[in-house]
């Protein structure tokens, strides 16, 4: 009765099934891994916050690239305060502000951005209380370059002049006459009185929408598996069926009445031949 299983169709189902299910399994075993090692990081990243976020600080030569192992952690670095800039729609409790960053220039060449605190209201160079002069060392936070339009960073373009809408060495490129640091530093404590700007999360370490399309992606997939096995045994069951009526002589109504006409015109097509044969003379 199975031997239908030994047809050209049902090799290729077969071989079909064999391989989507491994598959399968594969990218929703994968796409859990990405989950998991997102609330890996998540969770790595609040610790280091709550427990070596006010460590030992390092130069900032050591610490430079940025990476995860790095952003948050305590730098200190010297130079001169030079260009002022003003960072707007940045919000602190809930407040709509601004912060105020100033490029150190350091002994090596490049400036280095410096986020020396926060400010309620609208952008106002008059608010923002000016550097301080000659050399400094500055202790703070180490951040890794924003994207515009990514964690909460405005994606807008054409700022006013003294404005930027994102703190990365690709945005300062044409704002400043020197070479900038990708990184920058947000003060532990705010200068002049302004507010200290919280240490942030670097991108894809937080639980977020991204996180949350991985275990969607893990449902979807292994959800196929079960439609893959569902589908092949209904095919089996389905042709197994046909295969027993057919033993027992049985065959659904339909292919009944079309195998009758099917025979009905077969008749009538050999009655028209023997009607159009030449009858033989003398017959």
């Amino acid at each position: 009765m199975y031997r239908f299983l030994l047809t050209p169709r049902w090799w290729g189902i077969n071989v079909f099934v064999v391989l989507a299910i491994p598959f399968c399994i594969f990218m929703g075993s994968w796409q859990l891994g990405r989950f998991e090692d997102r609330v890996q990081d998540h969770e790595t990243t609040t610790t280091e916050q709550d427990s070596t976020g006010r460590g030992a600080a390092r130069p900032l030569a050591e610490m430079l690239p940025v990476d995860k192992a790095t952003v948050g952690e305590q730098t200190t670095v010297s130079g001169r305060y030079d260009d002022q800039l003003l960072v707007p729609e940045r919000k602190l409790d809930d407040r709509e502000g601004y912060y105020v960053l100033t490029l150190l220039r350091t002994d090596d060449g490049e400036a280095l951005p410096v986020v020396r605190g926060w400010l309620p209201g609208a952008p106002d160079p008059a608010k923002a209380p000016a550097p301080p002069t000659g050399e400094v060392t500055v202790t703070g936070a180490l951040q890794a370059a924003e994207s515009p339009g990514s964690n909460g960073v405005s994606g807008r373009s054409g700022w006013p002049e003294g404005q930027t809408g994102a703190i990365s060495a690709a945005t300062l490129l044409n704002l400043v006459p020197y070479d900038v640091h990708d990184a920058w530093v947000t003060l532990n404590e705010g200068d002049s009185g302004m507010r200290a700007v919280p240490v942030t999360a670097p991108q894809g370490t937080g639980l977020d929408l991204k996180a949350f399309q991985n275990l969607g992606y893990t449902a979807e997939w292994f959800a196929f598996v079960g439609f893959v096995v569902f589908m092949w045994f209904r095919l089996l069951r389905r042709e197994a069926e046909l295969a027993r009526d057919a033993e027992l002589g049985l065959a659904p109504e339909g292919e009944e009445h079309a195998g009758q006409e099917d025979a009905g015109q077969e008749d009538a097509g050999q009655e028209d031949e023997r009607e159009s044969r030449p009858t033989p003379s003398g017959v």
